[in-house]
């Protein structure tokens, strides 16, 4: 929808409430300072039919700035309530971008900064002629003259915003003066139907064909036939249906205050006054994909920001969430995005995961640096406490696993010395892999060959309430195959060694799972949280 302009402001303040059709013809033929447009005479031609086809007219000619203002702001005044609009404007055109102006024939040399003083603004002229939605037709003719221009400007009818309910027109001056008088004017033609006839012209905007833009008129003035009064009002919902704004269903409404679809339109006016609705509106026009919807989960995510749920469905937790993040960069808080909001996020998010992987990378150099260390200190020179002090401090550390092939050399040689009945009773502990079994080990054997191991494995055995609760919570995520494979591939990618990728999570894909939480802030448990896949899902890609 177009700005309303001071000028345009004030003219409504100033408008009649008379209801009529009408029409503003302007030709500008003759300027001091460009050339002169030969065909915009022949608008004047054009007016006189107008005004035989029963147009309240207005109509101008070699009119300055000034003028054309005053001229606009009459025609205004005579289109207070329902009725046709015409307005066809020939001369010389200069745009900027999607902004055209009708120049007056003072004009010499305009430049942008210039271009409202030197013209009419054609955006205004399309706001006026939008309170007449479905009814109202711009005509614009000019020549192929190019005239000289200040800074800013070019010469021509640039790209217009066309308000909806608006049918523009354009093309060579004579041919749309041409159209105007002979076509036009002719009764019992849709817009559509208009736009098919035009030619060469260039036809751009409302083109409804459920009404004629000039109805034929009765033979007589007769009562209207039963029925034959609905359907003129059915017509005209449905172009008010087409058209789909504000300013079309008050139209209606001022023409059929108790009409068959009064209540629809005043519905569809609170519906289009309800933010809500409207952001919601926007937001389905977009016609998310599940995909897109996960990748705004994904993005809040990343944010700190919680979806509760990274599955494409945006319940309560991705309003909630969507809300928060409107919050925080000012935005109005509707829970609905918009294409411009889902860019900005994704750029934010972008640059969150930057920033992490950036976190990530110093983080885990500290840790490696650390750990090279300590190995050098313990676990290198391959005794069996220096290797057993690595793997407590370092479970999943660089050189776990050349520590745990050693320890096993280590396991095996005490095998072989351990007594009959030390190495009888440690298999049973194994066997029975319970806390009881292996409590039972170290009192029957408190200097046995496998005290160490036992106790080892009785510190691992009471952490497992947090791991129960981490575990529940990955099940919760519903990890597929699929899904479980590309968490491997990820983690691959970065080095981290989860062995073979075949989405199941064995002993070395939970070692690269607590690398990876280690060396990004995360808890470290071993098992995924949403977290922990949002962050993996970004990372390495």
């Amino acid at each position: 929808m177009l700005r309303r302009s001071v000028f345009v402001t004030a003219l409504i303040a100033a408008t009649p409430l008379a209801a009529q059709d009408a029409a503003l013809v302007i030709g500008n033929e003759n300027y001091r300072a460009a050339p002169d447009i030969s065909g915009a005479e022949d608008a004047l031609d054009a007016a006189d039919a107008l005004e035989a086809a029963g147009f309240t007219l207005r109509k101008g000619a070699d009119l300055p700035t000034a003028a054309l203002r005053d001229l606009l702001s009459d025609h205004y005044g005579d289109t207070g309530q329902a009725g046709r609009s015409v307005i066809l404007l020939s001369g010389n055109f200069a745009h900027h971008g999607t902004r055209t102006w009708f120049l007056g024939t003072e004009a010499k040399a305009p430049g942008l900064t210039e271009a409202d003083m030197a013209g009419l603004s054609l955006g205004t002229v399309l706001e006026l002629a939008a309170e007449r939605p479905g009814a109202a037709m711009v005509l614009l003719g000019t020549e192929g003259h190019r005239m000289t221009l200040g800074r800013g400007l070019i010469a021509g009818i640039g790209s217009l915003e066309v308000p909806q309910g608006v049918t523009v027109i354009s093309g060579d001056a004579a041919d749309i003066a041409a159209f105007a008088a002979d076509i036009l004017t002719r009764p019992g033609q849709t817009p559509a139907q208009l736009a098919a006839r035009a030619g060469d012209l260039t036809v751009t905007g409302f083109l409804g064909n459920a009404a004629p833009f000039i109805p034929v008129p009765d033979a007589a003035p007769a009562e209207p036939a039963a029925g034959q009064s609905d359907q003129v009002e059915r017509d005209l919902w449905a172009t008010t249906q087409a058209i789909d704004t504000v300013q079309g269903y008050e139209s209606y409404l001022r023409r059929y205050p108790q009409g068959l679809f009064t209540d629809a339109a005043r519905r569809a006016i609170a519906l289009k006054n309800d933010p809500a609705a409207q952001a919601k509106a926007a937001e389905d026009a977009l016609r998310l994909t599940r995909d897109q919807r996960r990748q705004i989960q994904r993005d809040l995510s990343i944010l700190d920001i919680d979806p509760r749920g990274i599955d494409g469905l945006f319940g309560r937790g991705s309003r909630a969430a969507i809300v928060t993040w409107q919050q925080r960069n000012r935005y109005e808080a509707t829970g609905f995005v918009t294409a411009e909001q889902i860019a900005v996020l994704a750029a934010q998010a972008e640059k969150r995961a930057a920033e992490l992987e950036i976190e990530a990378a110093k983080r885990q150099a500290q840790l490696e640096r650390e750990d090279r260390l300590y190995w050098e200190q313990t676990g290198k020179a391959g005794d069996e406490a220096g290797l057993r002090a690595y793997i407590k401090r370092y479970p999943d550390g660089l050189f776990a696993e050349l520590a745990q092939e050693r320890l096993a050399v280590f396991d095996e040689q005490r095998k072989q010395e351990a007594a009959a009945a030390d190495r009888a009773a440690w298999d049973q502990a194994l066997k029975l892999n319970t806390a009881a079994g292996f409590r039972e080990y170290l009192a029957a054997y408190p200097n046995g060959a496998f005290v160490e191991d036992a106790k080892q494995i009785l510190d691992d055995m009471g952490a497992s309430d947090a791991d129960r609760a981490a575990k529940a919570g990955e099940d919760a995520l519903g990890l597929n195959d699929g899904l479980r494979r590309m968490i491997e591939q990820r983690l691959a990618a970065l080095n981290l060694k989860p062995g073979r990728i075949d989405g199941t999570f064995d002993k070395e894909t939970r070692r690269a799972i607590r690398r990876y939480q280690q060396a990004r802030g995360l808890p470290v448990t071993g098992y995924l949280s949403q977290q922990t896949v949002a962050r993996l899902l970004v990372d390495s890609l």
